[in-house]
């Protein structure tokens, strides 16, 4: 599927190379998931994050991190995209936001990451 968004486009193939580079199938999956329709991304609330993280966890969004809950746990989490107010309540909470292309960079092997959808 061709992608518009020039960032999405490189993401999926930067995600595919770090795949095959470090044996991480986590990547392929998550590009899997991002070379769909952006309709069928993954929408999470922090609520669901605060219900299945533990602290200090590594948690992946294939899409968007709404603000719906409340999160007490510092939680380190990655996704395409994160409301205003999620990114806020997640610093609230001692965790932290970064992106995808920040998350492979910093664990290439993808070991210790927890998807949520």
């Amino acid at each position: 599927m061709n992608k518009t968004n020039p960032r999405l486009e490189s993401l999926i193939g930067m995600l595919k190379r770090a795949s095959r580079e470090n044996e991480a199938n986590i990547w392929r999956e998550i590009a899997g998931r991002l070379n769909t329709s952006s309709k069928n991304y993954a929408e999470v609330n922090i609520g669901k994050i605060s219900r299945y993280a533990s602290e200090n966890e590594i948690i992946i969004v294939p899409g968007k991190v709404l603000a719906a809950g409340t999160i007490a746990a510092p939680v380190k989490v990655a996704a395409l995209n994160f409301s205003d107010a999620a990114r806020e309540k997640i610093m609230e909470a001692k965790g932290s936001c970064m992106t995808i292309e920040e998350l492979v960079a910093a664990n290439p092997k993808g070991s210790r990451v927890r998807i949520l959808r």
